[in-house]
């Protein structure tokens, strides 16, 4: 067995696994999201706050040393040596550059010449005037020349539609997503300021609900950030296995400043079940709530109950 000073021990305990992979093994990190990252060949083991932990195996810990020893599988000296080696004789290893992705093109429905229906239809799901107002106004929301649908946008970070869902303003139930739509870039409204933390819901109309429900108990709307998923989220059966909706692993990895996220889901299996994944990927690298509606089958439902309250001259629930 080889033979390691304590020295070299005292160096190799001070290296943690992002640091080596980022500049030894670049090849084996991959970004999961945000400040997440996990390895090629792992995918259930996840790299964050200077920690990792392998979901699939419940085994992790903090330094380089403790991945070579336990996942790995080399005996002490020879992750110290590893590890020492590396730092001292080789050089960092450059990534392989990317390729660059080319972006589908999101065929938009023409507009309408006004959206008094979309209007119309918004408030009888209860949504107050003052955000749909916003909405359109930004860009994020209008009414499609044929069926006169809702039509919901999702912009990049560069303010680039990229994404559409269609809402049916009939009595007819309609839901569809546009063709080209990216669904890394779903609806969203920003925070008026800079802000770490961000609502999640499963549709456009649940964070508009939720907005309104803010407006109505006298706080401002426009003070945290909002993202739907466009649908439902189905993780794996295995929940440490499971990869992020799409929209939220980009919404993370373009804001990085967020810290906290309040999960807005439904009320049924499907919404619990993506709750629970969700808080367990990110709960060591994020603070994440799981806040969903008080009543009803999703926000929408809750709003329009606490709606039908009001009509009755009751004081409006504080949410």
């Amino acid at each position: 067995m080889p033979y390691v000073t304590p020295e070299q021990i005292e160096r190799a305990k001070q290296m943690d696994l992002l640091t080596y992979l980022q500049h030894y093994e670049p090849h084996e990190l991959v970004r999961f999201l945000g400040k997440v990252y996990t390895t090629r060949t792992h995918d259930s083991l996840k790299i964050s706050n200077g920690k990792w932990y392998w979901w699939s195996r419940n085994i992790g810990g903090r330094s380089a040393l403790d991945y070579l020893i336990k996942v790995r599988g080399m005996s002490f000296p020879e992750a110290v040596i590893q590890i020492d080696g590396q730092a001292a004789v080789i050089p960092p290893v450059l990534p392989i550059p990317q390729k660059t992705v080319e972006h589908k093109k999101l065929l938009l429905p023409e507009k309408n010449e006004n959206n008094d229906r979309v209007i119309a239809y918004l408030r009888g799901r209860g949504i107050r005037r003052e955000i749909i107002d916003y909405c359109i106004q930004t860009n994020r929301l209008y009414e499609s020349r044929d069926y006169h649908n809702a039509v919901f946008i999702g912009f990049d970070r560069h303010g680039v539609p990229r994404y559409a869902t269609i809402r049916g303003t009939s009595g007819r139930r309609f839901m569809g997503e546009v063709n080209g739509s990216d669904k890394h870039f779903s609806f969203s409204i920003p925070a008026r300021n800079e802000c770490s933390k961000l609502h999640l819901f499963e549709s456009a109309i649940d964070l508009l609900s939720y907005c309104t429900l803010k407006l109505l108990s006298g706080r401002d709307w426009r003070q945290d950030n909002y993202l739907s998923l466009a649908g439902i989220y189905m993780p794996k059966k295995i929940i440490e296995e499971s990869t992020l909706p799409a929209a939220l692993t980009q919404y993370l990895k373009d804001s990085p400043k967020i810290d906290e996220i309040a999960l807005h889901l439904d009320n049924d299996t499907a919404g619990r079940l993506a709750a629970k994944t969700i808080q367990t990927i990110l709960s060591s690298a994020y603070i994440v709530s799981d806040e969903p509606p008080k009543r009803g089958k999703d926000v929408n439902n809750y709003l329009e109950l606490i709606l039908g309250r009001q009509l009755y001259g009751n004081k409006c629930e504080r949410i």
